[in-house]
């Protein structure tokens, strides 16, 4: 039995710094809870520091009895989470520096962030409900930190249908152990292809509905708009990117790990939801007004996408690198959109972006990167991402999605070009709330970051990808 707890020092690092920040918020004044940021700052710098310690060196294993993978999946999942929860952070001073429960908010974020962590080398089913636990529970109270209404009801709607999908995902589980005999997913694996069938399928769509739920897809995607638009734009950004990694190389893991041998037809099941997802999410969002709204229904189309990877996880060698590529351009590009939000104090419709590019040209141009971005426009890293997981679809046999995928693509340039057009507009009477606002100085150097990063991704990618193949550890 391996229980080397270096391997695990990202994990171990964000909740240390949690403990730490919660201790020291205790007794820091007000004006000193900064310093719980810097805290959790350095926890991801160390996180990401252990991980390409771990790549170089090549070292993977198990630990915890086989209960989690230290592999290609977890390691490059560490890199986009800690470095996305680094831009979190940043574009999180402007709304919460001075606020009476600052060292709260950033205790919050680092629990839920090593939850994602954990996500990503679940290989069992309890350390997978475990690590949703982790995951789901601090993030409801960051909805409803700014203690409004609108933030109230969505935290209220986002923790009941975490409720429901988690208590699903429980009793998926125990169906699964009832008829494998284990937890663990190496077990499984010899055991549910002589299990019943009826079950196993029973067992795996619960066990998926919690998945889902973390990932925003359909039909668990109903909490992302209210959510989206009711908590702060910082914590917005986070729930629409950080948990859709953790779930989707989760998702990954207990596909390809638990039912290779099986009868259940999962590929065509993740396939039929890819497609209900990018396309429902795409039709919500034409006629949006909120920009949240718009960015809430476009992260759900962007899990339809995703999704891809995982019908055809046993049928394509390209599916795996094509995944981890395109969650992590699409977290730089996602993070990238809202922070231009966050930086632009009560601009909420797209109305308030009216003439933008005369008054904010730099905000503007990140803007425009990054909504070009998501709709797949090179040379943004989401394009290759894109190429790569259209390729994949095609390579395992699912062309007729790839078709569909392509034509959504083309159909959520209307959305984006609703919101960018204003930009350069002359802004009329009366002017928008972006006239007079004053840029959060934090908030827009996070923009400028993470535009940079999705560009980056987009050029350097062919230097990036090699690194993100491999297999699964079991």
């Amino acid at each position: 039995m391996n229980e080397n707890l270096t391997a695990l020092l990202p994990e171990i690092a964000l909740l240390g710094a949690a403990v730490v920040g919660l201790l020291a918020g205790s007794w820091l004044p007000r004006r000193r809870q900064w310093i719980v940021a810097v805290v959790a700052a350095a926890a991801c710098v160390a996180g990401l520091v252990a991980t390409a310690v771990t790549m170089l060196t090549g070292r993977e294993q198990t630990v915890f009895a086989h209960a989690f993978a230290v592999d290609t999946a977890t390691d490059a999942g560490r890199l986009i989470v800690l470095g996305a929860l680094l831009l979190v952070i940043g574009m999180s001073v402007d709304t919460v520096r001075g606020h009476k429960r600052e060292a709260e908010y950033w205790v919050l974020l680092c629990l839920t962030g090593a939850g994602t962590l954990a996500l990503l080398g679940a290989n069992d089913l309890l350390m997978l409900f475990a690590a949703y636990l982790l995951a789901s529970i601090p993030a409801y109270a960051l909805t409803a930190f700014a203690k409004d209404s609108r933030g109230t009801e969505a935290a209220l709607k986002y923790y009941l249908m975490g409720a429901l999908l988690g208590t699903t995902m429980l009793a998926g589980a125990a169906v699964l152990y009832g008829v494998g005999g284990a937890t663990l997913y190496r077990e499984l694996r010899t055991t549910l292809p002589a299990a019943p069938y009826g079950p196993v399928a029973v067992g795996l769509v619960c066990v998926l509905a919690g998945v889902l739920f973390k990932a925003g897809a359909v039909p668990a995607h109903f909490w992302v708009p209210d959510v989206t638009e009711g908590a702060p734009p910082p914590v917005a950004a986070y729930v629409t990117t950080l948990p859709k990694a953790g779930a989707l190389v989760a998702g990954y893991r207990l596909l390809t790990q638990v039912l290779p041998g099986s009868d259940v037809n999962w590929p065509l099941l993740t396939a039929v939801l890819a497609a209900v997802t990018m396309t429902l999410g795409n039709l919500a969002a034409f006629l949006q007004t909120s920009v949240t709204r718009l960015l809430a229904y476009s992260a759900i189309s962007q899990v339809g996408y995703l999704l891809m990877a995982l019908a055809v996880a046993d049928r394509s060698d390209l599916a795996l690198k094509s995944l981890l590529f395109y969650l992590a351009a699409y977290a730089a590009t996602n993070l990238g959109a809202f922070a231009v939000v966050g930086a632009l104090p009560g601009a909420r419709s797209l109305d308030d972006y009216r003439g933008l590019a005369r008054r904010r040209p730099g905000l503007a141009a990140v803007l425009v990167v990054c909504l070009l971005g998501l709709v797949g426009t090179p040379p943004t890293g989401v394009f290759l991402g894109k190429l790569e997981i259209f390729g994949a679809a095609v390579d395992g046999g699912c062309a007729w999605l790839a078709a569909l995928a392509v034509a959504n693509t083309v159909a959520s340039l209307f959305y984006y070009l609703r919101w960018l057009v204003p930009l350069f507009f002359p802004t009329g009477d009366p002017a928008p709330a972006t006239a007079h606002a004053v840029p959060g100085r934090w908030a827009a150097a996070t923009a400028y970051t993470a535009g940079t990063a999705s560009v980056t991704l987009g050029v350097a990618g062919g230097a990036v990808l090699p690194a993100m193949t491999g297999t699964l550890l079991s």
